[in-house]
């Protein structure tokens, strides 16, 4: 069944009225290696598929080829590409820009990323398409990229909720997009305008949110050849030099997934020990350490390792504008931090695999927290500890996840039915050291 139960890891004798609760288990120390960046991944095997010759992405990690990732893959393979999982990472042979097809059919399945990101890209280079959808990636915001498609010369049409089809090729100019809706829309543009007859221009409004992720566009762009220029809000690139590709390249550690283990380090009476991970990354999500110390956690960095262990966590206020993923571990975190938590500028949340507002506050309000769903965030107010429970994981990985954090401060067991959404970004997570130890099976 689809489904794991895990013990909580308090005993009576650590639940008192404190709170930044102490498991009763031996102290956890793990060192886990975190898994390959899905944002990333996504970048470099569309730019590998666009180059000039063929790529080797080094990425060696067992539980990098999350659905999503599979996702841009077998959209990659409708157009032409050749990728061939090999040790240690995949090999890339390009599409045939000399003998596109004529119509293609994309599956984007569930990821927003790849609709986001294939859509412009087909659109550059010609090609009519059928994006097959599903889940509620059909609900997700496209009207603005759709629009400045349409207004670029491109047909655009939806013969039902979940398919959107595309003819046409892209005119050259300028093109206009907001910040504030996703980055992807620019960054799916930024790697689309390179593939254009002429230099065009892309003028973004502000403000812009998640630019953390426009900036990981523009590193794979520069690391493929294209070195777009930046003036504020406008980007100029595409000047049909082509992608060109650096041969071999290495696929970063990822900072969202990573961040539910180091927010197991600050709930737990160890340290949890994480490598792989880049301290100088364009991802957005590096914040995770800072948010965790400001909360009162101890952080530690040798090289490529971050090291978080516990500390006295008390609530803060959060501005979740650029760091959306973080909201559900974060919200965990709280829930057993002394005081008052406020996470602000969180509605894009709505947006996602679920309505991660809602289903955040559900899921740890049946666990025992204290929570209010407010208009644009959460309100947070700590307790001692969690109590256990069954919950849903409304098919959304990050929200699974989540819940599997939550038995390290959870006086009783916790089931979490759904619990294969991880497969969507982490395959491998119950299989994770940390989670063996208190995973029944």
């Amino acid at each position: 069944m689809d489904y794991v139960r895990l013990k909580g890891l308090l005993s009576s004798a650590d639940s008192g009225e404190r709170h930044s609760p102490t498991p009763n288990t031996n102290k956890v120390n793990i060192n886990i290696s975190a898994i390959p960046s899905k944002s990333h991944l996504h970048r470099l095997l569309i730019c590998a598929a666009l180059s000039d010759k063929p790529t080797f992405i080094k990425c060696a990690h067992k539980a990098h080829e999350g659905a999503d990732i599979k996702t841009t893959i077998n959209c990659l393979l409708a157009l032409g590409a050749q990728i061939e999982r090999a040790n240690g990472g995949y090999k890339i042979a390009p599409i045939d820009r000399a003998n596109l097809p004529d119509k293609s059919i994309l599956p984007c399945a569930e990821s927003g990323s790849t609709l986001r990101f294939m859509l412009p890209i087909v659109c550059a280079l010609g090609i009519s398409c059928e994006l097959q959808m599903s889940g509620r990636l059909p609900e997700r915001p496209m009207k603005h990229l759709e629009d400045e498609l349409i207004r670029g010369g491109i047909h655009l049409w939806r013969p039902q909720a979940n398919v959107l089809c595309c003819e046409g090729k892209l005119g050259t100019g300028e093109f206009h997009l907001p910040g504030n809706i996703s980055s992807q829309y620019i960054s799916g543009m930024l790697m689309a305008l390179p593939l254009l007859d002429e230099r065009n221009s892309l003028h973004v409004s502000e403000p812009i949110e998640s630019e953390g992720y426009i900036d990981m566009t523009l590193e794979v762009l520069r690391a493929f050849g294209e070195v777009p220029q930046k003036s504020r809000t406008l980007y100029e690139t595409g000047d049909a030099r082509g992608f060109r590709s650096p041969e071999i390249i290495t696929a970063e550690g990822d900072w969202s997934n990573a961040a539910f283990w180091l927010a197991a380090g600050a709930l737990s009476n160890g340290n949890v020990r994480l490598s792989g991970l880049n301290l100088e990354s364009t991802q957005g999500d590096k914040a995770i350490c800072d948010i965790l110390a400001q909360m009162g956690a101890i952080i530690s960095w040798d090289d490529d390792f971050v090291c978080v262990s516990h500390g006295q966590l008390r609530g803060i206020e959060i501005d979740a504008s650029n760091i959306p993923d973080l909201v559900p571990i974060l919200a965990l975190v709280a829930s057993v931090s002394v005081g008052e938590t406020l996470i602000y500028n969180a509605s894009r949340l709505r947006l996602k695999e679920s309505d991660r507002l809602v289903s955040t506050c559900s899921v740890l309000n049946t666990l025992g927290a204290k929570i209010t769903e407010e208009a644009d965030g959460l309100r947070i107010e700590g307790v001692p500890h969690l109590t256990g429970g069954v919950v849903d994981s409304h098919s959304d990985h990050r929200i699974a996840m989540m819940a599997g954090i939550a038995s390290l401060v959870s006086m009783g067991d916790i089931t979490v039915n759904g619990s294969g959404a991880v497969d969507k970004s982490y395959p491998g997570f119950w299989e994770e050291e940390l989670l063996t130890r208190t995973r029944e099976v």
